[in-house]
């Protein structure tokens, strides 16, 4: 679970990593015609008749924030369905926690879940899964493919060395800002925390909210709070927590919530979050409501997008958190993550194996690991070469997200993919107690403790 440099790096050096192309095409060019099969040689019509089949694939490309990743899959859809005779997809859109926490865990009891379907890697879900026999071992197909050591990081994904689920990308989280905000107070970008620190005074005292919220659903503000984690408690905290040498009530760990509640306190975040939906965290940077938003590098993307951030294309920018005072551990740390990805039904009947394959092979390749990071602002989870990617990017946005990523010395993962799902559920329940005013910061650490310690 330790993120290394190795894998720090592996991400970062995405500012100078490449796509080489998708390969040469042979063209026919002489006058010669195709030769014409003997009659021996035609197949015969009951050859060529195949029985059409349908398979399911969840996804959670929900609203206009993922039209480019669903654009995206549609086109390996179309391609795969082309390939395989007879094959139709059906695509089950369900919305992220909904699929995660609700929808895939029934169908996982029961033992239904679709053919392919979104997967949440780590202990609480792919692994979780896979113990249980209800997730398809992929080793076998990626060998076959050529593909398996293509990947930055299966580990979330992996049991006793085995790979059951194929992130779709990486990703980091951190500061979204609205420049012309920032140019209007006369801010720059913080190196320090009590420079951070200054910037959400002078926000609020100008009557502008310092950091857009939307808490309804708890893994925001957890976004925030597993990066005040790792400034405070260290970027090893998580290993600390699954092995138990560290507790949630730790002087550290309240250190970081203490700073989380002090900012509830002070206003900082937007006024009636818990009731806001994700989304609405874009809105209030675009508007200028908020000028700072905590979030994934996959909400690059809106801002390029004149469909949805209008005039503000090009006018928001990106930093990590800084270093935190009396914080643990490297301070030149950032978030890092293989998270989210497809996992795959065990019990698949031969077509559907075909039909997977094909798909795995349609998706999981350089060509559409590019297209996700320059069209959807996903970094790649695979490998790839370095001879012309920089030249490829040309969003300033994403390019200060790179940069960001390739001046760190240690990257750590969310929390969420580690620590076990009981333990995960009472996390989101206490943090909205604590942005309601319902619990202290210690209480809210006491209380998660409490369901690890089984009382």
């Amino acid at each position: 679970m330790k993120r290394s440099l190795v894998l720090l790096l592996a991400l970062a050096t995405l500012v100078s990593v490449v796509l080489a192309g998708c390969g040469d095409k042979s063209a026919t060019t002489g006058d010669e015609s195709p030769p014409v099969p003997s009659e021996s040689e035609a197949p015969s019509p009951s050859a060529e008749k195949v029985e059409p089949f349908t398979i399911t694939l969840r996804h959670i490309q929900i609203g206009e924030p993922q039209k480019f990743r669903l654009a995206m899959l549609k086109d390996v859809v179309a391609k795969t369905e082309a390939e395989v005779a007879g094959l139709k997809i059906e695509l089950d859109g369900v919305e992220d926690q909904v699929n995660r926490f609700t929808k895939l865990p029934a169908e996982m009891a029961a033992g239904n879940p679709p053919q392919i379907f979104d997967l949440f890697g780590g202990e609480a879900d792919a692994k979780k899964y896979a113990k249980a026999g209800r997730l398809l071992e992929l080793t076998p197909i990626l060998e076959e493919l050529g593909i398996k050591d293509q990947f930055l990081d299966l580990s979330q994904f992996t049991v006793d060395g085995k790979i059951y689920g194929l992130p779709i990308g990486g990703s980091t989280e951190g500061f979204f800002y609205n420049k012309p905000l920032f140019e209007k107070y006369g801010l720059k970008v913080p190196t320090t925390w009590d420079e951070l620190e200054n910037i959400l005074a002078t926000l609020k005292e100008n009557n502008v909210t310092p950091m857009a919220a939307a808490s309804k659903a708890a893994w925001v503000p957890i976004m925030t709070m597993n990066s005040l984690y790792a400034r405070f408690a260290g970027p090893d905290f998580i290993q600390g927590l699954v092995d138990g040498s560290l507790k949630w009530t730790d002087p550290t760990m309240l250190a970081a919530a203490s700073k989380f509640e002090e900012w509830e306190k002070k206003g900082y975040f937007t006024k009636g979050e818990l009731g806001l939906e994700y989304n609405d965290i874009r809105s209030q940077l675009i508007t200028g409501k908020a000028a700072l938003m905590f979030d994934g590098s996959w909400a690059s993307s809106v801002f390029k997008d004149p469909a949805q951030a209008g005039d503000m294309v090009g006018k928001i920018g990106f930093f990590a958190l800084p270093p935190a005072p009396n914080g643990v551990g490297e301070q030149a740390s950032v978030n890092g993550n293989f998270s989210n990805g497809y996992g795959f039904k065990a019990d698949l009947n031969d077509n559907e194996l075909k039909a997977v394959k094909s798909f795995i092979k349609n998706l999981y390749n350089q060509e559409m690991q590019v297209r996700g990071l320059l069209e959807d602002g996903v970094l790649p989870s695979m490998k790839m070469p370095s001879e012309a990617y920089a030249d490829k990017v040309t969003d300033q946005l994403l390019k200060e997200i790179m940069a960001t990523m390739s001046s760190a010395k240690q990257a750590y993962p969310v929390y969420d993919a580690f620590v076990p799902s009981n333990v995960y559920s009472e996390t989101e329940k206490a943090i909205q107690k604590l942005i309601g005013g319902k619990a202290t910061a210690q209480q809210m650490l006491q209380e998660i403790q409490d369901v690890v310690d089984g009382k």
